[in-house]
């Protein structure tokens, strides 16, 4: 993976495309990620989009499960989710 700044893609924007070819690169801006570069078919970015929006979804949901497991309420019943989804309605009908 390699790592290229905000600053080095505006002074230099031709010789990135060009390097863009052979690798994917993580756009920085002052030293912190902040998005990807990465090459796409001319005649595939809807597909390419779709696949990347994808990743994205199975990344949040494994964030999700990840955190449900790290406080113990994976393993809710059915019947304590309704009673806890009751509970908060409540609190905010009550606002």
């Amino acid at each position: 993976m390699k790592f290229v700044s905000v600053r080095e893609l505006r002074n230099r924007p031709g010789k990135l495309w060009k390097a863009l070819e052979a690798d994917d690169y993580v756009l920085t801006n002052n030293g912190r990620p902040v998005g990807l570069l990465i090459a796409v078919p001319e005649d595939d970015i809807e597909s390419s989009m779709l696949a990347l929006r994808r990743a994205r979804a199975t990344l949040a949901v494994s964030r999700m499960r990840a955190t449900a497991r790290g406080r113990g309420t994976n393993r809710l019943t059915m019947k304590e989710i309704e009673a806890i989804t009751a509970r908060t309605r409540r609190r905010r009908q009550a606002r």
